[in-house]
């Protein structure tokens, strides 16, 4: 059997005397669409900059695709194939969505060379096209992103993380600030974006984790709560009584 692509031991995260992150357990399958979801504080996002590297944790082990990861940081973690999007919009407002795109696309090939060589690099801005068109922005690729909605903004923040050709994609709050519609669009896009790679999220919208996951993982007070296919979660009377009773 396949090893796991991502993999954590007894991962702890300590603030002081807060554990944000206490000694979790955790392994997600390559190809595999992950939620993770709990009450607010719970240490989903805290989590997630363990694995992507922002974040050193206190004590534990992090395994991404067979190699240890634990310390890395963030853009050796990023250049392993591990791309995140922040809970928080993080565009270039003042460029245009094409130019974003490029620009993400252009960094990763030439290691922080952000603007030398634009035009003469082979096939980066039609690579950033197709991307634009894989997020639905094609037709406002001249815009300022600025200009853009909330709902746009965030899918040209998955076409930016999509630029680096992630094995692993982390998605924090995906669809937060959104309207059902929005909503609905960004669910069909991180659909699209899951073929051929591993996505994990943290969602709060049940809609999303019950509609769009594979497994489901629930965080509360750092800890795992449970793990299990949606409906499983959904069934578990423990998690009915800890978070969904309060979530939405």
């Amino acid at each position: 059997m396949a090893s796991p692509i991502v993999r954590t031991e007894r991962l702890t995260r300590s603030f002081g005397s807060l554990m944000a992150v206490a000694e979790v357990d955790f392994a997600v399958e390559r190809g595999e669409l992950r939620s993770i979801i709990g009450p607010n504080g719970a240490g989903k996002t805290t989590f997630f900059r363990l694995i992507s590297g922002e974040m050193a944790p206190s004590a534990g082990r992090i395994w991404f695709d067979g190699r240890e990861i634990t310390g890395l940081s963030q853009h050796r973690v990023s250049r392993l194939g591990v791309a995140k999007s922040y809970q928080i919009t993080n565009i270039f407002p003042h460029l245009s969505v094409l130019e974003n795109v490029r620009v993400a696309a252009q960094t990763y090939r030439l290691s922080f060379n952000f603007w030398g060589r634009a035009v003469s690099l082979v096939g980066i801005r039609d690579k950033a096209g197709a991307i634009l068109k894989q997020v639905g922005l094609w037709n406002k690729r001249g815009l300022l992103a600025a200009h853009l909605s909330h709902g746009e903004q965030r899918h040209l923040e998955l076409g930016i993380a999509l630029s680096t050709d992630p094995t692993l994609l982390l998605l924090d709050e995906p669809t937060a600030g959104m309207s059902p519609e929005e909503t609905d669009e960004t669910i069909h896009l991180i659909r699209r974006s899951a073929e051929g790679r591993t996505v994990i999220l943290i969602a709060h919208k049940m809609k999303v984790v019950m509609n769009i996951s594979d497994r489901t993982t629930v965080l509360h007070q750092g800890q795992v709560l449970a793990d299990g296919t949606p409906a499983e979660i959904r069934a578990n009377v423990l998690v009915q009584q800890t978070y969904l009773g309060i979530a939405k």
